[in-house]
């Protein structure tokens, strides 16, 4: 979650975590690439570290249009390129690192017309390419039972099934097109929050920029996409900022460092792969006083690392890693 700097050296924000990455990965070297680079926060960090290059993904063509200004400094050691981080190996091979900070930038949240907040009014789009299904898509042409299934699955909003009654028949009278619009729409059919509660409106707009810019699926795939991509003795480092992140991480690394246990002890012991990977802790690191004091935002932040070994990559099974699965999606894309 860096914001946008105006040189490599400083910046109005500090990446999230990015003082364990460096400890946990030092010293560092070789190349690196970072999934989500955003404003740069955590490539400047690994360039400025002693990373002989890294390789900078983001599907947002707007960050790079941002980086101009300081990019060129660090020369043919920066390589940036517009893609998803679910094919990051096809972006680099043998590489030393990889880092992958989820969800959505600070630099989205602040710019009401990308439509990724209700703080600020603006159009309901939540996409981090700029291209393809948009939020406003999703929430006027989705069946009922489908958008209760979004708000529920991805969202984790109990009243899922009375918003998404509550959005149809509102969009019946007229679109719903802007971001407050769906905001007071939400907030409609819950109870006055309490305070220092968190907006009625959040879990709704979680679950539907997940949908819009399909992140579990892509989480899922940019971790494998790491295993393949990583030379033995690499470092995989993610930064989530919500539980069912943070559990499909998790999960993910004890299934590839294996960990997974039997489901009954009575039963013959499982045949077990060779792990792929060797976690730095099994325990998710958090912000520390001076961080939380630095960047509020950081306090649901949680890093997990873990170093590559010479085993063959292999697939997962989303379901054991727990990543939420739709039972309908009637959106067309």
């Amino acid at each position: 979650m860096a914001a946008a700097a105006t040189s490599p050296q400083t910046a109005p924000h500090i990446p999230v975590l990015i003082r364990p990455i460096l400890s946990a990965v030092a010293p560092v070297r070789g190349v690196w690439l970072d999934g989500t680079f955003g404003a740069g926060g955590y490539t400047r960090a690994l360039l400025d570290a002693g990373a002989d290059k890294v390789i900078a993904v983001d599907r947002d063509p707007m960050v790079f249009e941002m980086a101009k200004s300081w990019a060129g400094s660090y020369g043919d050691r920066l390589h940036m390129v517009q893609g998803t981080f679910s094919k990051l190996d096809d972006y680099g091979a043998d590489l030393d690192g990889v880092v992958l900070d989820l969800g959505v930038s600070s630099m989205q949240l602040d710019q009401a017309d990308r439509g990724f907040s209700f703080m600020n009014d603006g159009p309901l789009d939540m996409r981090m390419s700029q291209s393809g299904t948009s939020a406003a898509d999703i929430v006027n042409e989705a069946a009922e039972a489908d958008l209760a299934d979004i708000i529920y699955q991805y969202g984790e909003e109990r009243a899922s099934r009375r918003i998404a009654k509550a959005i149809v028949k509102a969009r019946a009278i007229a679109p719903i097109e802007t971001t407050l619009q769906l905001a007071d729409l939400v907030s409609g059919c819950l109870p006055r929050p309490k305070p220092n509660q968190s907006h009625p409106a959040t879990r709704t707009f979680q679950a539907i920029r997940i949908a819009v810019n399909d992140e579990y699926g892509e989480l899922v795939a940019g971790l494998e996409a790491a295993e393949r991509a990583l030379a033995p003795e690499g470092y995989l480092a993610v930064v989530t900022f919500h539980s069912v992140e943070d559990r499909m991480t998790k999960r993910f690394l004890q299934a590839r460092a294996g960990g997974e246990a039997n489901a009954n002890r009575y039963a013959p012991q499982l045949e077990r792969e060779a792990p792929a990977f060797t976690q730095k802790s099994r325990k998710a690191v958090g912000p520390d006083a001076q961080e939380l004091e630095e960047n509020p935002r950081s306090r649901s932040a949680k890093l997990r690392v873990a170093q590559r070994t010479d085993a063959a990559a292999a697939p997962v099974d989303r379901k054991k890693i727990g990543m939420p699965i739709l039972t309908k999606h009637r959106v067309s894309r």
